[in-house]
């Protein structure tokens, strides 16, 4: 339950008498009625109020709930004198005495922001109308339409035409009819007029249909809900923190997941599935063969790796290694229509590289010549880098298509057997600890260059335990997804 939905309960149970307890000793509300009815004559008679149009009868159809027996169901405006104030543009009285006035720009919930108070001129009669006293109601006619605040200062003030004026013929607890207003309002049970702009009219407010409970019975449900509400302010406290940590727990499990994938802790390492050393000299061989058959270009070696650049511990069983030490990369081919020729042929770019997989809504193409079409030709098991934009995401080519790629990815080809979706979990967890961002270039646009793409460390398991990593991992993201679902 929000705090908002208990908020509402508790109104409403309140509203509906389930909140305390009916006692005969305190009277009925039809009781407080007559009374009512009985000061509201005494103004007539005297000439303090005029005699409004009797309202109808309230019909079983208008009635929105059930109430105690011992409630009545009546109209606001058999309950309180009712005005509004004056208009601020009203060219019939520009003189009188100056006084301030409250709008609905004042008027909040249950508050009032006086930074902002203007002021106008009053006569006498206008005063009478639209002074506020301590007790009275005020509710805003257009805005934000319902919306009401306890006067409940001595000092008084005027209001203007916007802002409905409830003044009780006969002692009420005030604050019963503003939670009323508040549980109305919030329950779309309190609407006013009008199609572009809402107004509560003086007649809709008059015929807002209220469940009235003995005076006493009032203060307790008020005294209540006061003891109440504050628990349900601690709650939505507590509520926003759990909101905040649901948010943010799949992302952060998610995180902690190939943290403790990458650094050798989500599975147990086996002596019998060999070193990380092993698997790098093998590649090594392999290596200098391709070289010698000229497949691939020999590179300048790469400066022994330092205590100082590594990022985290790893298991002993594991070895530190740079991309090119593992694999070839490029970055894919530079197009220019005015010059390009050859075949018209698929290619990628970083609008179809996405870290849940590659997108092939939009394929563009453009020509490539016989040799670049060798040079660039995806292969699958192929992990392709972003290398703007959103520099680092990644995603595994995994399939034997005819596709190829232009100069906004890296194509990396692992050797020795490389699982390279553990290459793409390896990326995802350094973009998320910013190692990508820090490696790449530039101040405002970063660019994940080639050379800074040589200068990360990545942490190579054999290959036996890669699979088990990668099986693991796959076993467990799922589990996020659902958690942010």
């Amino acid at each position: 339950m929000t705090p908002e939905q208990l908020k509402a309960s508790i109104l409403q149970y309140a509203i509906q008498g389930k909140l305390v307890e009916q006692r005969p000793e305190e009277g009925t509300g039809e009781e407080l009625y007559q009374q009512i009815q009985a000061e509201r004559q005494r103004l007539i008679q005297e000439k303090k109020i005029k005699k409004e149009k009797p309202l109808a009868e309230i019909s079983e159809d208008e009635i929105p709930f059930d109430i105690p027996e011992s409630w009545k169901w009546c109209y606001i405006g058999e309950l309180f004198l009712h005005n509004t104030g004056k208009a601020q543009n009203s060219t019939g009285s520009q003189n009188g005495t100056i006084r301030k006035f409250i709008t609905t720009s004042n008027l909040y919930w249950d508050e009032f922001d006086f930074t902002k108070v203007k002021e106008m001129p009053f006569t006498d009669k206008e005063l009478e109308r639209c002074t506020v006293q301590k007790g009275d109601l005020l509710v805003c006619e257009g805005g934000d339409c319902g919306r009401s605040a306890v006067w409940k200062y001595d000092e008084e003030v005027c209001i203007q035409n916007h802002v409905h004026r409830l003044r009780p013929y006969q002692p009420v607890d005030i604050y019963y009819f503003y939670y009323l207003f508040y549980f109305y309002k919030n329950t779309g049970k309190l609407r006013g007029r009008g199609v572009a702009i809402q107004g509560l009219s003086n007649e809709a407010i008059h015929r807002v249909i209220v469940p009235l409970p003995s005076f006493a019975e009032q203060k307790r449900i008020v005294a209540k809900i006061e003891e109440l509400l504050p628990l349900a302010d601690r709650y939505a406290a507590s509520y926003e923190k759990l909101e905040q940590f649901n948010a943010k727990f799949p992302e952060s499990m998610r995180k902690s997941i190939l943290q403790y994938a990458i650094q050798g802790k989500l599975v147990e390492q086996r002596a019998g599935e060999g070193t990380g050393e092993e698997l790098y000299q093998q590649i090594q061989v392999e290596k200098q063969r391709l070289i010698q058959e000229k497949k691939i270009k020999k590179e300048k070696p790469l400066a022994e790796i330092s205590e100082d650049e590594i990022p985290f511990d790893i298991p002993k069983s594991w070895k530190w290694v740079r991309i090119p030490e593992i694999g070839t990369s490029s970055l894919g081919k530079t197009l220019n229509k005015s010059i390009d020729a050859g075949k018209e042929v698929p290619y990628l770019c970083s609008i179809n590289v996405y870290w849940e997989g590659i997108n092939l809504d939009q394929v563009k193409t453009a020509k490539f010549s016989a040799l670049d079409m060798e040079k660039y030709l995806l292969q699958r098991g192929s992990l392709l880098i972003c290398e703007g934009g959103d520099v680092g995401r990644s995603a595994v080519w995994d399939s034997d298509t005819e596709m190829y790629y232009q100069n906004a990815l890296h194509c990396v080809r692992f050797l020795g057997g490389i699982n390279p979706y553990y290459f793409r979990y390896c990326f995802e967890l350094y973009k998320g600890n910013k190692i990508l961002e820090n490696a790449s270039k530039g101040m405002t646009i970063k660019h994940l260059v080639q050379g800074s793409l040589y200068s990360i460390l990545f942490p190579l398991p054999p290959l036996a335990e890669q699979k088990r990593i990668v099986a693991k991992i796959e076993e467990l993201l799922p589990l996020c997804d659902r958690l942010r679902k």
